[in-house]
C-alpha cells in the first residue's frame, strides 16, 4: 500500500530515525530512512539532528522528477541513489531503513555473508543475507553494489558500511532492521565458539510457508 506524503508519513519516518539510534541500531545522524508515498520517495536529509527534526524538513524525491531531483529546505540524504535505484527495482519495496548497526557493520569489514545460522533469516527471502561489495557512500556504484545483493531479499549488509532493511511498510522494515542486527550479532558470537550449524535451504523454505500463516509482521 502507497502512502499518502503527509505530515503524519513524514513524522512516522522522523520517529522512526529517533528509534534506531534509541535501539542502538545507528549513532547520531548516520543512516537514512525513506517511505515511498503517492507523490514520490520521501527520505530524511543529509547531516541533519533527528531529535530536531521536523516533518518539513524532510525531502521529496518526486515522480517523474529527473534522477536527483528532489524538493524541500534542505538536501536528501547523500545516499539518495541507492533509496532512488532500490524502489525503481523493486515493486514490492515501501520502506527502505539504512543504519550502521554494530555487528552487521563488523561482519560488513569482514564481508561476510549471514549463513542461514538462525531459522530468522527465512524471514529476508532466501537462505543467505548477502554483504555488498565496498564503494564509496552516495556513489552509483554502491547503489548497483545494493541492488543487486538486495536481488529476492528484503535486507543486506554493505561492505565497509552497514546494513539495509525494506520493506512492505516502515514498520515492517524496521522490524526486519531490529532482525538483521539479532542475526548478526548471532553469528558472530557463535563464531567466537565455533563453526554454527548451517539450516538447508528446504528448511529455511519451510520456515518461511510456516512463518507466512500466522507470524505478525513476516513478509
Amino acid at each position: 500500500m502507497i502512502v499518502q506524503n503527509s505530515t503524519a508519513t513524514r513524522q512516522a519516518i522522523i520517529e522512526a530515525s529517533r528509534e534506531s539510534n534509541r535501539n542502538g541500531l545507528n549513532q547520531g545522524t548516520s543512516g537514512n530512512i525513506s517511505v515511498r508515498t503517492d507523490e514520490g520517495v520521501v527520505i530524511t536529509p543529509t547531516s541533519r539532528a533527528y531529535e530536531t527534526m521536523k516533518p518539513e524538513d524532510l525531502a521529496l524525491l518526486p515522480l517523474g522528477g529527473a534522477y536527483g531531483a528532489y524538493t524541500g529546505p534542505y538536501k536528501p540524504s547523500s545516499e539518495w541513489r541507492f533509496h532512488s535505484d532500490i524502489y525503481a527495482a523493486r515493486s514490492d519495496v515501501n520502506a527502505i531503513v539504512h543504519v550502521h548497526a554494530t555487528y552487521a557493520t563488523v561482519l560488513s569489514m569482514l564481508r561476510k555473508d549471514i549463513p542461514a545460522c538462525h531459522y530468522m533469516i527465512a524471514a529476508f527471502g532466501g537462505p543467505t543475507i548477502r554483504c555488498a561489495d565496498y564503494a564509496i557512500f552516495g556513489s552509483k556504484e554502491l547503489s548497483d553494489a545494493v541492488v543487486k545483493a538486495l536481488e529476492g531479499r528484503l535486507g543486506c549488509i554493505m561492505g565497509t558500511h552497514g546494513m539495509i532493511a525494506v520493506g512492505k511498510t516502515l514498520d515492517h522494515a524496521m522490524w526486519l532492521a531490529v532482525e538483521l542486527e539479532n542475526l548478526a550479532k548471532q553469528y558472530y558470537l557463535a563464531l567466537q565458539i565455533g563453526e554454527p550449524v548451517i539450516l538447508a535451504d528446504e528448511e529455511i523454505a519451510r520456515v518461511d510457508e510456516r512463518m507466512k500463516h500466522g507470524y505478525g509482521i513476516w513478509g
